[in-house]
């Protein structure tokens, strides 16, 4: 690959790496013309101007860097899903959430059983899990 193309592919990087530099730039030449004067009425425009300007610089960098990330992110899944789309035609598992069906009904002597679905704690028990009706409240 060659460095137009490399660069024209990673160009956020590269975006983020320079903004990245001038802002370190920027932040030491505000501190060398802070330190070149004992007073602070002169020191103030360095703070306000390079102090400001790196912090600005710096954060861009950071953001065109997270994009670039974001946008690797969103390409391998296009991957996966196209793969996913042309790989055998396979139907997908049943889901977990459907239970399988059963021919026993309960019976109107006994409680109705429980039928909240149950979460696997670490320890591996299974507990079920609390579900509010409408009428307790929970919709407010």
């Amino acid at each position: 690959m060659d460095l137009v193309t490399r660069i024209r592919s990673q160009w956020d990087r590269l975006t983020a790496a320079l903004t990245a530099l001038a802002g370190a730039v920027t932040l030491v030449l505000g501190w060398r013309g802070v330190s070149g004067t004992p007073y602070p009425a002169e020191q103030l425009p360095y703070v306000v101007s390079a102090g400001l300007g790196s912090l600005f610089l710096l954060g861009l960098s950071s953001a065109l860097w997270l994009s670039a990330d974001l946008r690797d992110e969103w390409r391998k899944l296009d991957r996966i899903e196209q793969a996913l789309r042309t790989g055998g035609g396979a139907t997908p598992p049943p889901s977990a959430a459907t239970p399988p069906p059963s021919s026993a009904t309960p019976s109107s002597s006994g409680p109705a059983p429980d039928t909240r679905p149950s979460v696997e704690t670490p320890g591996g028990d299974e507990t079920p899990t609390p579900m509010a009706s409408a009428s307790e409240g929970s919709l407010r």
